[in-house]
């Protein structure tokens, strides 16, 4: 049989078969429930949506940051391990390549969301709110950005005014 005939063959089979196949699933996993949807579901948007309830200040969030942070970060926020980047420098972005730290955020809200999804790094997502609180208020305050007795929650947090707002530009506005 030559090569043609059968390449016909086989898509005329594969044609007649593939509504049987699409039809039947090999039946793995399970439905996924609505509550195991939420435990992942935790984005938080700058203007505050998402963020839980809880508080901190500065001064909690000062020995928090020693004991979970320190280690990669640096003491104080400044000199952090290879690879890290450090959690205070000037808010100077004269430069592309500029330090992109806390102080380039548009939004203090970033700030929450990242060390509550992913730090600390060997062991994400094991921070209460209010540690998270914490320790925003004291990175926050060492950047110069809040007081050092400012309280943040979930009602002022979206309210910092961050060095960096207002001066990010949308690559392309009309996809919006």
């Amino acid at each position: 049989m030559s090569t043609r005939k059968l390449s016909f063959l086989l898509a005329v089979a594969l044609a007649c078969g593939a509504p049987a196949a699409v039809a039947e699933t090999p039946g793995l996993g399970k439905p996924i429930a609505e509550a195991d949807i939420k435990a992942w579901d935790i984005a938080i948007l700058p203007d505050g949506t998402g963020l839980p309830a809880g508080s901190g200040t500065a001064m909690q969030g000062a020995p928090i940051y020693a004991q979970k942070c320190a280690m990669c970060h640096g003491d104080n926020g400044v000199n952090p391990r290879p690879g890290y980047v450090p959690m205070v420098s000037p808010p100077r972005f004269d430069r592309i390549d500029a330090p992109k730290t806390v102080t380039y955020y548009e939004h203090a809200t970033t700030l929450f969301d990242i060390i509550r999804r992913a730090m600390p790094y060997q062991m994400p997502r094991t921070l209460t709110a209010d540690e998270v609180y914490a320790l925003c208020a004291y990175i926050l305050a060492l950047n110069k950005i809040i007081g050092e007795n400012d309280t943040i929650n979930a009602e002022t947090l979206p309210k910092v005014k961050m060095p960096n707002a207002g001066n990010f530009i949308i690559a392309y506005p009309d996809r919006i």
